[in-house]
């Protein structure tokens, strides 16, 4: 796999191309936003992943991830030292598909690297079930994975449209944290349970509607349609 590494250190950026090369992964270093949107053109060969590091010298990362999001749909993981949950929404918000809290374990990185490729592999098949879902003023639109709330188009990332998509096959069912980061993210890996915490709560925020996904502490969650 080809991956984007945008990280301005370069001796971070040597070390972590190196882990990564060992791994089997084609590594082109970016040492700013301006050079990572450059390598993303249109005529450029594909990227499985970008890693995007948020403390860029010529731009703020975030403005860089909402670039790259407009240019490409290739996956982007961002890597901070900012743990608070209110800008890790404001990442996934402006289109990233993970992130990586500074300072990460090699092993997760691999692991959410891997995670990202393979749900990015199945984004072109439709969810299974029904075409269409409706929950009120929600409509879900599976094969075009567009959604909209009172008519008013919402913008979801990748992650986010399969987690409402899934929960929305069967409303008022509860869905085991376990079985959610299986179907969504497709791995049995315990971290992504934090993942999980701040795409629902993203969910909550873009659609509007936060008693729309419920949780239920110990288990998981599940969707609460609304009274019609």
């Amino acid at each position: 796999m080809r991956l984007l590494l945008v990280e301005d250190d370069n001796h971070v950026a040597a070390a972590l191309s190196a882990v990564l090369a060992r791994h089997g992964f084609e590594v082109t270093h970016a040492r700013s936003g301006e050079e990572a949107l450059q390598a993303l053109v249109p005529e450029s060969d594909g990227f499985g992943v970008v890693l995007l590091d948020l403390g860029l010298p010529d731009q703020d990362g975030y403005e860089v991830c909402g670039k790259i999001r407009k240019r490409t749909a290739t996956p982007v993981i961002m890597v901070t030292a900012r743990a608070d949950v209110r800008s890790r929404i404001h990442g996934l918000n402006l289109g990233a598909d993970d992130y990586v809290v500074k300072p990460y374990d090699t092993g997760e990185l691999l692991a959410r690297i891997h995670a990202v490729s393979r749900r990015s592999a199945h984004d072109d098949g439709a969810a299974p079930g029904e075409d269409l879902v409706l929950l009120g003023p929600v409509r879900i639109e599976l094969p075009n994975r567009q959604v909209t709330v009172d008519g008013s188009a919402v913008q979801l990332t990748r992650k986010e449209f399969d987690l409402l998509a899934l929960l929305a096959q069967r409303p008022g069912v509860v869905f085991r944290r376990e079985q959610i980061i299986s179907e969504v993210w497709r791995t049995s890996w315990e971290g992504t349970g934090r993942t999980l915490e701040v795409h629902v709560a993203s969910l909550r925020s873009k659609l509007r509607m936060p008693a729309l996904i419920e949780t239920v502490r110990g288990v998981g969650y599940r969707l609460v349609a609304p009274a019609s």
